[in-house]
């Protein structure tokens, strides 16, 4: 079988791994895919849920979208389709616009879909998929965690009976459930408490099926209290109703300048949020597959997912970890594991959709109980409460802001996180150094308690040497000054200096300029290759002096030791040069 090119390979993804579908990878896909299929069942109605749509809809998510993501994106057992973090956002975003679950709110979230789609597909098409990259581990985790708490919040309603007025803040929601903890209705308490305490033992018994498992023991619990206490009149336990079956019906999102003015922000939003969880999701289980994932390919494919999707009663989606943990430990081989997936869960849908008339809105809401408890990373949460003042900044500005206004929550904790980065890369770190004891060796050594010389300064760079860093290293070597004023000559050891832009390269012609004027000079050991050619291409190296560069595995003091103050170097104790040992650098012999 011929090799696809490049292009071709990029417009058609699936070709690359073509070769790889065989009677046995099908066999193990067809077996993942029933898998996938049993699993997002209950878990597409919950996150339909608490997207604040109807519960088939969640169904449909996982049907058109993932087929289109499996065979253009990269990952061979990335599962697309809703997620929770998604469904949460699309709550949050939509829900003040229109009332959840009208014709409105649907057209909205379809609107929504499709430009999250388009900026998906944009990205990957302008190679941006290195942009992710930039969203730290910390935000998800805070944001994830603060999800988990209004995704319980949304639910306390449908677990206690009660009748809160919607859009309350999180806190409101819990002190007036409090206050009114009387009120609940003990029918639908106890099947919210059944559901939930057998999805948590379930959970450890079937981990793969405890989801739907519990729904079927919230359901014969509340056929249950009907039949005992006389009938859903009396105990006003109120069910999901019947799904509809069949193909997802198709949609039109609504292209008003109005409705895409009204989503235009949450849509970026969830295109990041979407983008995030695909390509960590992917890149996480590709290394247990040894599979090199392409993050603009991934990018391609979540775009086309959610854009052909919004056309398909589908809302927004993303990569699900638990659903692509699974299809990964299912043994599928391939993408088609997962196109397998939506057509079993069609087939399922067709035979069961009439049950999810006994499915009660308490079980539900009990199941997502389970959900947001899985969603808070306490073992990560404690390590980075532990190790980083900055890191636990940034995961409580997330989590406190995604409680506030999820929208902005997740933008505020990539602020952080990214003014945290430029803070810490805008100081590279100048390490006094000192020329390696051992015999022959080319290598410097922190100065720490070493004897240092006292008119030549050796600093070891690591960072690059960019306009936000530069204010920062020219105050470190004017320090030199303060401290040590006859420390005329400096050599930087800048092997850990990758980069340098233009600002940067001023600096150091600017510096080298200023040593020589008093004196003394700067000097360079091991620049990188890249630095060094920037250097050359402009008019600084000629500026700062082609011999004060010296390559790996020369010994710079042989030519900058002639240099020094003899007078200084004949009471001068230090000595820690091969050459103080024998004549000063005038060549007068000790």
């Amino acid at each position: 079988m011929t090799t696809p090119g490049p292009r071709l390979a990029r417009a058609l993804p699936f070709l690359r791994w073509r070769s790889r579908v065989d009677r046995t990878s099908t066999r193990f896909d067809l077996t993942a895919g029933l898998t996938g299929a049993l699993i997002v069942l209950p878990q597409g109605v919950a996150f339909a849920t608490i997207a604040g749509l109807p519960p088939q809809y969640g169904l449909y998510a996982a049907m058109v979208p993932a087929v289109i993501a499996a065979l253009f994106g990269s990952s061979w057992h990335l599962v697309t389709g809703p997620t929770t973090a998604i469904s949460i956002a699309v709550f949050a975003s939509v829900a003040p616009l229109a009332k959840p679950g009208s014709e409105e709110y649907l057209k909205l979230v379809l609107t929504l879909t499709f430009l999250t789609g388009l900026f998906q597909l944009a990205m990957g098409l302008a190679r941006l998929g290195s942009l992710v990259n930039f969203i730290s581990h910390t935000v998800v985790i805070g944001f994830t965690a603060g999800a988990a708490l209004l995704i319980a919040t949304s639910q306390v309603n449908n677990f206690l009976g009660l009748d809160l007025e919607r859009g309350l803040p999180f806190h409101e929601v819990f002190y007036q459930a409090a206050t009114r903890l009387g009120d609940a209705n003990p029918y639908v308490v106890w099947v919210g408490a059944t559901t939930l305490v057998s999805g948590v033992v379930l959970r450890r018994l079937l981990p793969r099926l405890h989801m739907i498992l519990a729904l079927v023991v919230g359901s014969l619990t509340a056929l249950v209290l009907d039949r005992l206490a006389g009938g859903s009149d009396i105990t006003q336990i109120r069910t999901v109703g019947a799904l509809s079956a069949g193909l997802p019906p198709v949609s039109l999102p609504d292209f008003s300048p109005e409705t895409l003015g009204q989503v235009l922000f949450p849509a970026l939003v969830v295109t990041m949020l979407g983008l995030t969880e695909a390509v960590s999701i992917s890149r996480s289980i590709a290394v247990k597959s040894e599979q090199r994932i392409d993050g603009n390919q991934e990018f391609i494919g979540q775009g086309l997912a959610n854009l052909v999707g919004s056309f398909f009663s589908s809302y927004a989606s993303s990569g699900s970890f638990n659903r692509s943990g699974v299809n990964h430990a299912a043994g599928a081989r391939t993408p088609l594991a997962a196109v397998y997936a939506s057509i079993f869960l069609l087939l399922i849908l067709a035979v069961i959709s009439p049950l999810a008339a006994y499915l009660p809105t308490a079980a539900m809401a009990g199941l997502l109980f389970l959900v947001a408890y899985g969603l808070i990373d306490v073992t990560h949460i404690r390590s980075i409460l532990r190790t980083s003042r900055q890191e636990t900044a940034v995961l409580v500005v997330t989590f406190a802001g995604t409680l506030i206004d999820l929208e902005k929550g997740i933008v505020f904790g990539i602020m952080l996180s990214l003014m945290l980065y430029l803070s810490r890369t805008s100081r590279p770190e100048l390490v006094p150094v000192v020329p390696d004891p051992e015999p022959d060796s080319f290598y410097f050594v922190p100065a720490e308690d070493r004897a240092q010389c006292p008119q030549y300064t050796m600093l070891r760079i690591h960072g690059s040497l960019f306009f936000g860093a530069v204010n920062h290293v020219q105050g470190e070597l004017h320090r030199i000054d303060e401290r040590a004023p006859e420390r005329r000559h400096v050599l930087l050891a800048a092997r850990g200096m990758n980069f340098v832009d233009i600002t940067g390269a001023e600096l150091l012609v600017q510096e080298a300029k200023r040593r020589r004027a008093m004196g003394g000079g700067l000097y360079f050991y091991r620049v990188q290759p890249a630095v060094e050619e920037l250097l050359e291409h402009g008019p600084y190296l000629e500026a700062i002096g082609r011999k004060n560069l010296f390559p790996t595995k020369s010994h710079p003091i042989e030519a900058i030791y002639p240099q020094l103050d003899s007078e200084i170097c004949r009471s001068c104790t230090a000595r820690i040069f091969a050459q103080c040992h024998v004549t000063l650098p005038n060549g007068e012999a000790r």
